[in-house]
């Protein structure tokens, strides 16, 4: 079966809830709504270093973020004090997160809400509804752009409206790319991911990555399996860093996922500015300029079938917030 190929759009992304009859229920009439579409994530470049005992053993990195126009859309709705949160997940291509034995009080999002109870001395009480687009354990940040999306939309449905350096400093105690994802756009992130200085458009730095190829038109290859970063880690402390890859984490990634290793050498073969494993896999991402070029990508995966879904974006891209009542 050849890939399927979308394209997805800010425009294309529910506007409305979806609750059910009890948490309708539990909603006051005219209630705020806040959606936000947060974009997926890479790493252009993904330096790793060595472990710190003080950060519970992650690995210190220095990488080069930059936001991939796949959205996933978290609404947010006040409910009723006391009436507690709700959590609905709703997509295609859910992964893991459709398990029945998933927790959604580990879910990011619902982390994510959490800390800006706690941070803001309030309950929880929202009803939360995610809209999955980004491909699960794909090294996407899918659930880290979940997180950034709620903590933007309880920032408005509360009306706090706390600068996005104070929504970072929450959402650094929540994961490593959570932080980046609140802004999106180019960053620098140091630490292990969670410290972010960010890349100001038609900054010299900005300027140079759209120069180098980083803008624009993009495509990622998805695939059906999954993979998990602790063993993607494991396996760098065992193999480390391909000579030459840009991201340390490529060959750990391709060695427990060769698909992506083709994937990568197809699209350069074919003409992509820049192909790669994203983070740590094992979702390809190659930029490519313009159409034709995007074509012959397409038609290079899926000749051999080297990707399972085949998403065509844009980069850099930012949350998009929307308040609906």
């Amino acid at each position: 079966m050849s890939p399927v190929l979308t394209r997805p759009r800010a425009t294309q992304h529910r506007e409305a809830q979806h609750l059910t009859k009890d948490e309708l229920a539990q909603t006051p009439a005219g209630a705020m709504t806040v959606s936000v579409d947060c974009p997926a994530k890479t790493n252009l470049t993904l330096e790793v270093g060595p472990t710190h005992d003080e950060w519970g053993g992650r690995h210190a990195l220095d990488t080069v973020y930059c936001a991939v126009g796949v959205y996933d859309t978290v609404t947010a709705t006040a409910k009723y004090p006391g009436a507690g949160f709700s959590l609905d997940i709703e997509g295609t291509h859910l992964g893991d997160l459709a398990a029945s034995s998933s927790d959604m009080r580990r879910n990011h999002a619902v982390l994510a809400l959490f800390a800006m109870a706690e941070a803001a001395g309030r309950d929880p009480d929202v009803a939360l509804t995610i809209t999955k687009r980004i491909p699960v354990g794909a090294g996407l940040g899918g659930g880290s752009a979940d997180a950034a999306a709620t903590l933007l939309a309880v920032n408005r449905l509360w009306d706090l409206n706390w600068s996005v350096d104070r929504l970072r400093t929450i959402a650094a105690t929540l994961g490593a790319d959570m932080p980046f994802c609140v802004a999106g756009g180019f960053a620098h992130g140091t630490g292990y991911g969670e410290r972010i200085e960010g890349i100001v458009p038609d900054s010299p730095q900005w300027r140079e990555l759209a120069a180098q190829g980083f803008a624009g038109d993009v495509l990622v290859g998805a695939y059906q399996s999954q993979l998990s970063t602790p063993e993607v880690y494991r396996t760098f402390d065992a193999v480390g860093a391909g000579e030459g890859d840009r991201n340390h984490l490529q060959a750990a990634a391709i060695n427990l996922h060769p698909r992506s290793g083709r994937a990568v050498d197809a699209a350069a073969l074919a003409g992509a500015r820049h192909a790669f494993v994203s983070g740590s896999g094992p979702s390809v991402v190659a930029f490519v300029d313009g159409d034709a070029a995007a074509q012959r990508v397409i038609d290079a995966w899926r000749a051999d079938g080297l990707v399972d879904r085949i998403i065509r974006a844009k980069a850099p891209a930012k949350p998009l917030v929307r308040v609906s009542q």
